[in-house]
């Protein structure tokens, strides 16, 4: 989009003519005027609150204005060469006709009055004229809506019009610095420092299958971490690349992914000297109202910077892909940051910089029905918390496949049953409650709904596990729980289950 700065229009103003022999009573000189909660989405796809249905989200310069200065002025008027008028007495008081007033010069303002363009003209040597304030005014306000573009000429003519002809004015413009550089602590500042670590990555499937998601550098041995629904469709048979935000390509293939956590870890093939990765935060120490910073590629536009705050903490999201009936649980960062599809992925920083979350999913008003496009931002994104993606990414590292805590109970996904009720049975016709299991030695059985994990209140099965896998195995937990009416708590020490299932 284009502004346009319009000329103001102005009269015509004359200099005031030379003395006559009979001094007439010019007219006052006319003065110039100007002229007139729906199903959540993954930051790549569609994501849900818990229960609902979700998916991935995986000038040329500006021309000078040019100005209307007062029209060239007219020759003055030749003097008047007859004798001057015989003394006449005064008027009596009352006294009729009153003496004809003075003669007023057409140049004088009364002329057509039509709109004149041309150069400033000195003011005559004979009798040096009043400025005008108007005028001065006019030249500043037009400087500031050109921002200097014309800002040397409109300086002299301001100078000439206040009887400066006698001397030179110089209006020079500041030196740009070459390097302008913004502090750690400015949004510019944290997207400078972490932009060359962050990358678009482009997941194409040996079936056609593909799209484009965020990652970001995890170690200097060339390990980006990344949503795993961002890399699943090329995950076994597909390409990967990686490309950073100078524009150089790397290919890329997939060290393990966690379709429960929705983590991925990706190593470059031939990764390159120099990389930084990016600090790692605290995700238990974030405070809602903090500022966040989101990097990624939304609908493909790569190094996009978009700001915001946390909104809320330990958000209890469920999506999935799509493609199968596995969800992925998380106990979420809420942030208002802008997050749209092919933000998946990415960083999500506080305001020194550091990784505070993993971009992953969107609440979404889109239902995805006919006509309706692909899922955007309505400031409800969700990112893993670092501290759990972080464990994640080692386990990936070191084994290839991810390890989940497990109390050893299936839980049902409904809501409105005031809190996360323990199966009749579970997968497959097996018992809901894993014989000699955590649940199990803890004396939980069927039908027991679990209330609180430790002091997190737990409103449904999704936000049950997902706050069951923010810990490790072997962490002792207690639970609290409703049986035939009567609450009561349980410790339980979560085991663990190797692999996604």
């Amino acid at each position: 989009m284009s502004t346009e700065n319009e000329g103001n229009e102005g009269n015509a103003v004359p200099a005031v003519p030379s003395v006559p022999s009979a001094p007439p009573v010019p007219a006052a000189t006319p003065e110039g005027t100007p002229d007139g909660v729906t199903p959540a989405a993954r930051a790549d796809g569609p994501v849900a609150d818990p229960g609902a249905e979700t998916t991935y989200q995986d000038q040329a310069p500006a021309q000078p204005v040019p100005t209307r200065p007062e029209s060239a002025q007219p020759p003055p008027q030749p003097p008047h060469h007859q004798p001057y008028p015989a003394p006449q007495p005064p008027a009596a008081a009352g006294a009729w006709p009153p003496p004809p007033p003075p003669a007023v010069p057409s140049y004088a303002g009364g002329g057509t009055g039509a709109p004149v363009w041309g150069a400033p003209v000195a003011p005559s040597s004979d009798a040096p004229r009043k400025p005008r304030a108007n005028g001065l005014i006019a030249a500043v306000v037009v400087a500031a809506l050109v921002a200097g573009g014309i800002g040397g000429a409109l300086g002299f003519w301001a100078a000439d019009r206040n009887g400066g002809s006698s001397g030179s004015t110089t209006v020079a413009a500041s030196d740009t610095p070459k390097d302008l550089k913004r502090a750690d602590g400015t949004v510019a500042g944290v997207a400078a420092k972490a932009l060359p670590s962050v990358v678009t990555i482009d997941a194409q499937g040996g079936d056609g299958e593909g799209g484009t998601g965020t990652g970001f550098v995890y170690d200097k041995e060339g390990h980006i971490l990344t949503n795993n629904h961002v890399v699943a469709s090329a995950a076994d048979s597909g390409q990967l690349s990686a490309t950073f935000s100078d524009g150089k390509k790397y290919d890329a293939e997939v060290v393990g992914r966690a379709q429960g956590y929705d983590v991925a870890v990706l190593k470059l093939k031939k990764p390159p000297s120099g990389l930084a990765p990016l600090p790692l935060g605290n995700s238990e120490s974030v405070a809602v109202g903090d500022s966040t910073i989101a990097i990624g590629a939304p609908f493909g536009l790569s190094n996009t910077v978009t700001t915001g705050i946390i909104s809320a903490k330990n958000r209890p999201v469920a999506s999935g892909d799509g493609s199968s009936n596995k969800n992925s649980y998380m106990s979420a960062l809420q942030t208002d940051a802008s997050i749209n599809p092919g933000n998946s992925g990415g960083p999500l920083l506080d305001a020194g910089g550091a990784v505070i979350g993993i971009n992953s999913a969107i609440q979404s008003t889109s239902g995805g029905g006919v006509g309706q496009s692909q899922a955007g931002s309505i400031g409800l994104g969700f990112a893993i918390p670092i501290n759990q993606a972080k464990n994640v990414a080692e386990q990936l590292i070191k084994t290839g496949q991810p390890v989940y805590p497990v109390i050893g109970a299936t839980v049902t996904m409904e809501e409105k049953t005031g809190g996360a009720a323990i199966s009749a049975a579970g997968a497959g016709g097996t018992p809901a409650v894993t014989p000699d299991g955590p649940a199990a030695r803890a004396g939980l059985k069927a039908g027991d709904v679990i209330t609180k994990f430790n002091d997190t209140v737990v409103d449904s099965g999704p936000t049950l596990i997902g706050e069951i896998w923010t810990r490790k195995p072997g962490d002792k937990v207690t639970l609290t729980y409703k049986r035939d009416g009567r609450t009561a708590t349980a410790e339980v020490t979560l085991g663990e289950r190797k692999g996604d299932s």
